[in-house]
């Protein structure tokens, strides 16, 4: 089977198991997942959508992050580790935002990329969710998951992004991002995969590397 075929039968056998792709991080207005999603770094988004709740109840708007007081914010954001950098770039985005955009997300990777902490699989994140434009989120579970399927031979996030630009229908590219991690967490999980009972073994068994 073609890259592009495995491609496009993995994004079929994923759309029947999970109809519905959305985010596992909870947000009410577009500059709430930017921060929720730079917050996510190194913590679990269950952990980031309790601090989130707290953190945008006490800051309703742009306007009161960007006037935060940092030690504050540091405290409230502090479970979800590297709080300091954290606290600083979320204060940093809000003021970035009201000084240079109006408020308002860019819609684009490359000014999304210069907010304060931002790269490109949160700003991938934000093109597809917030923008509904073709993006694809390399994250560890898509880059775990295309490469025990055969679908990428790289680990470099950036390289994982162009390689699966080119196998995935641009519509779809989004949603099946966001149904990767939940089929990595339920079934290709990094260190015990569900190999047995896989809803992709059929497509994937001839690359899957099972002691991975």
């Amino acid at each position: 089977m073609e890259k592009k075929e495995l491609a496009l039968a993995a994004v079929e056998t994923l759309e029947k198991v999970y109809p519905d792709a959305v985010c596992s991080l909870t947000y009410e207005k577009p500059y709430e997942l930017l921060i929720s999603t730079r917050l996510s770094a190194q913590c679990t988004d269950a952990r980031v959508n309790i601090v989130t709740k707290e953190l945008y109840a006490k800051y309703p708007t742009l306007q009161s992050l960007a006037e935060a007081d940092l030690a504050d914010i540091e405290e409230i954001v502090k479970p979800c580790g590297l709080f300091r950098t954290k606290a600083k770039d979320i204060i940093g985005i809000a003021q970035m935002l009201l000084r240079d955009y109006g408020g308002e997300l860019p819609d684009s990777i490359e000014e999304l990329t210069k907010l304060p902490g931002i790269g490109r699989k949160t700003a991938n994140l934000i093109m597809g969710d917030i923008f509904h434009k073709p993006a694809v989120v390399t994250d560890t579970h898509c880059i775990r998951i295309c490469g025990r399927m055969g679908l990428i031979t790289v680990k470099d996030p950036y390289k994982v992004e162009m390689a699966l630009r080119e196998l995935l229908p641009p519509e779809k590219s989004s949603d099946f991002c966001h149904r990767l991690v939940h089929f990595g967490r339920e079934f290709c999980k990094a260190q015990s995969p569900q190999c047995t009972v896989c809803p992709m073994l059929g497509t994937c068994e001839q690359h899957m590397d099972f002691k991975k």
